[in-house]
């Protein structure tokens, strides 16, 4: 007996599959598969994440709907994948959060950038709210760098922590009866197959939409996002190395590196959430949970929206619309950082720790050697 009805039906397509095999080349799911017989909870868990909802196995499958077997892989690992999310959660009494996740970031983020405008309002006179500010410090006239680091660091730390609790709850509950290390190889092999999007490619010929013609598009706007977000957060380190180690205070010039680096990861955040979404619009529905859509709707716009003000911020930054702008970044920016643990943030971070599993049985299945 499994912990909920998703994670029966799970077991039942993974036997069925298992005797199949027909789509054990279409990615990593079908292989992991084949090397047990039985599976637990935390098995299906870890199959659930190391799926890339990519929807080859379903075209493929000569057992999917309307066939009595009813195998629609891509859609119970979808659901189970976003339970699994809300059972490693931490603390535990928020993964109810998951439940209602798009509500959840739509009020949070809402306030958020509420309390940022009505603060710096409450705080600030109309003439230095409304004022042009520039040069070195000329954000810090609008909140203080310390009240700034105290805010954000402080909401940083509590979702490192977060993420780092269901994370550890994850691998703990994936990696029976392999053991809880993961060696160098298999880490550095999961960096290449994450780095990759590896799997996301429908065994080569790309992802499935409802008219079943596979394309690529889905795995690019996944990559504009993901080293987006990436160059941003680079961009946040190499400001804070200027701060504290060099002196100087932010704004930066255009062509200093973190506002290079900032820029190209602002136009990734608005291309790729924009253009996962148009993607998702296209989805056969039977490839897709439907009913958990407001998690995916509201960590994609909070992405978005982050990326946005933070472009107009620097493209306006030396004018009266500095300000509202400034404070509006800062709202989606914060509420971002207290939502990552109980959105689909940790898809990343779930997914990667099944990438490393699986890099590890591969090892191990062949007696140390990497693939």
């Amino acid at each position: 007996m499994h912990g909920t009805d998703i994670l029966e039906e799970a077991d039942r397509l993974m036997t069925v599959c298992n005797s199949c095999r027909y789509c054990e080349g279409l990615c990593a799911v079908f292989p992991a598969m084949e090397m047990r017989r039985a599976f637990s909870d935390g098995d299906l868990n870890y199959l659930a994440n190391l799926c890339h909802a990519c929807g080859a196995c379903y075209v493929d499958c000569q057992f999917s709907p309307p066939h009595e077997f009813n195998v629609n892989v891509p859609r119970t690992l979808a659901i189970a994948r976003v339970e699994s999310y809300a059972a490693y959660a931490w603390p535990r009494a928020l993964s109810g959060l998951f439940s209602r996740n798009g509500l959840a970031i739509s009020i949070i983020a809402a306030l958020s950038v509420a309390a940022f405008i009505f603060g710096f309002a409450a705080v600030l006179d109309r003439n230095v709210l409304f004022g042009i500010h520039t040069g070195p410090g000329a954000f810090y006239a609008l909140m203080p760098h310390n009240a700034m680091v105290a805010l954000f660091g402080a909401a940083f730390l509590y979702a490192i922590l977060a993420l780092g609790m269901s994370l550890r709850a994850f691998w703990r509950d994936i990696s029976e009866p392999i053991g809880a290390n993961a060696d160098a190889p298999s880490l550095w092999q999961a960096i290449r197959d994450a780095g990759e999007l590896r799997y996301l490619d429908g065994g080569g010929v790309g992802c499935f939409n409802e008219d079943e013609q596979p394309t690529d598009r889905r795995k690019l706007y996944h990559h504009f996002t993901f080293y987006g977000f990436l160059l941003c957060f680079a961009a946040t380190c190499v400001g804070t190395l200027y701060h504290y180690l060099l002196g100087w205070e932010a704004p930066y010039a255009w062509w200093d590196l973190p506002v290079v680096l900032g820029t190209l990861g602002g136009i990734g955040l608005v291309i790729g959430p924009v253009g996962l979404m148009v993607e998702k619009s296209r989805r056969d529905p039977e490839l897709v949970d439907e009913a958990r859509y407001g998690m995916d709707a509201a960590f994609t716009l909070m992405l978005f929206l982050t990326g946005v003000t933070g472009l107009a911020l620097l493209l306006w930054r030396d004018t009266a619309a500095m300000g509202p702008l400034l404070a509006l970044h800062l709202g989606f920016v914060f509420a971002l950082f207290i939502t990552f643990p109980y959105g689909k943030f940790v898809h990343g971070l779930y997914r990667f720790a099944a990438l490393v599993r699986y890099a590890r049985e591969r090892r191990m299945m062949a007696g140390g050697s990497a693939e």
